[in-house]
């Protein structure tokens, strides 16, 4: 009967300890799964947190770089020194041209001041004064043999008014052509006065090969007789 006692206390003592055993290990489980689950949990989140914050900001920054604009001041400056760099060329341009106008003039009032005239007979008495120059021939674009070509924009035409500005003083833009006859061989007559006819000039011409045409007389006309 004593032996039978000590083998059931024994009995229950060991599955006690089993049971006690079992339950110890469970609980180190359980701890080490919530352990890992608070891990996961604080690092994760806290990670995932970050993450959104950077984007947020990420997403701000690209933000304000697109809607970044330039400041009224900073518009009015840029708008003024475009404006300003637009008209200083504007106007350093038309500087040049006004410039290479004026020396144009200059050497053209120069050539007449230095043209020695004679006074000439008249070839009519509806001349009020002619005389004669040293005018050069004035430049050609022909070349080869030349037949003159009266017809209105041919290159005789257009370097027959250049002569008849060289020999009267007259700017060709203000020229009117009154007429251009035939005078001779290789030579013409011109008719021409200022656009307000101030002054009208019958201008005597004559060919030169591969130089143009010269100027060889000119007579201030009391009256237009060409104009009709």
């Amino acid at each position: 009967m004593g032996k039978s006692d000590n083998h059931s206390r024994l009995n229950k003592f060991e599955k006690r300890r089993k049971n006690t055993k079992a339950i110890s290990i469970f609980l180190i489980v359980g701890a080490i799964l919530l352990i890992i689950l608070l891990g996961i949990w604080f690092f994760g989140g806290g990670n995932e947190e970050a993450g959104n914050e950077q984007a947020a900001n990420e997403g701000e920054e690209s933000s304000d770089f697109l809607n970044m604009e330039p400041s009224d001041e900073e518009s009015n400056d840029n708008g003024i020194d475009g404006d300003s760099a637009t008209n200083d060329d504007a106007d350093n341009e038309e500087s040049t041209e006004q410039t290479e106008s004026e020396e144009e003039k200059a050497n053209e009032d120069e050539e007449e001041e230095n043209t020695e005239t004679e006074p000439a007979e008249p070839s009519d008495d509806n001349v009020a004064e002619a005389y004669t120059g040293d005018w050069e021939p004035v430049g050609t674009e022909q070349e080869g043999p030349h037949t003159t070509n009266y017809s209105d924009g041919s290159q005789d035409r257009i370097e027959i008014k250049r002569a008849a500005s060289t020999a009267t003083g007259i700017d060709e833009s203000e020229m009117v052509e009154w007429w251009v006859e035939n005078g001779g061989d290789q030579k013409v007559v011109a008719t021409v006065s200022d656009s307000e006819e101030t002054n009208v000039y019958r201008v005597f011409m004559s060919w030169v090969d591969n130089e143009g045409w010269q100027p060889t007389k000119v007579e201030l006309l009391i009256e237009n007789d060409k104009k009709q």
